[in-house]
């Protein structure tokens, strides 16, 4: 008769009590469970301001290469991703930003994403740094890689809900992007967007 072996059998027992302990940190509903995470998350990001409002359901990765600012607003089922084993990656939420329901902020797979301060980033919105390769007909696209990229946002942008930026643009202070518009070039400052592919649609200078 085989035995477990005891130092692979309190690994797994480790393992699953951090998957418990995250679960549990990640839904625990209310105040308290925002000043919770908040006071266990602050540690664990790159670097951390005051007054961070992250309530249930938000999905956090690669703490250590990420960097938030004072007066941050996320909304229920957010996604923050900026790898997961310490790579390259890069995410920086400037002061006062607010992010709506079920944003997602992905700079996995070495992308790099900057957002200034006082931004308004409505439901659903999708800001991705990396996108795949997929030159090759003889290989599927799942296997062919990422080609990261940067997206740099400056402060006071208002992107509306269901809106998708792609890598490698930079968006101009006090820009505003319609909602369900596709960014897949820079913008001026105080440049109105919307469209798929977004295009000039006005000016907040008159």
């Amino acid at each position: 008769m085989k035995y477990a072996n005891p130092v692979n059998l309190t690994k797994v027992l480790l393992n699953e009590l951090r998957a418990v302990s995250s679960f549990w940190l990640k839904w625990m509903p209310g105040n308290v469970g925002a000043k919770l995470r908040y006071s266990i998350y602050k540690r664990r990001f790159k670097s951390c301001g005051e007054r961070v409002d992250i309530p249930e359901g938000c999905t956090i990765w690669g703490f250590q290469n990420i960097e938030v600012g004072s007066g941050i607003g996320m909304g229920q089922g957010s996604l923050i991703y900026a790898g997961l084993h310490g790579g390259s990656e890069r995410i920086v939420i400037g002061n006062k930003v607010s992010l709506n329901s079920n944003v997602m902020i992905n700079a996995d797979k070495g992308g790099e994403i900057i957002i200034g301060d006082n931004t308004i980033i409505g439901p659903n919105v999708v800001i991705r740094a990396s996108n795949h390769h997929y030159e090759k007909t003889d290989i599927p696209i799942k296997g062919q890689g990422h080609l990261s990229g940067t997206i740099n946002i400056k402060e006071d942008v208002w992107i509306g809900a269901n809106a998708v930026v792609l890598p490698n643009v930079n968006i101009g202070k006090g820009a505003i992007i319609a909602a369900g518009a596709v960014v897949v070039k820079d913008i001026d400052v105080y440049e109105i967007v919307g469209g798929v592919p977004a295009n000039r649609i006005g000016s907040r200078i008159k």
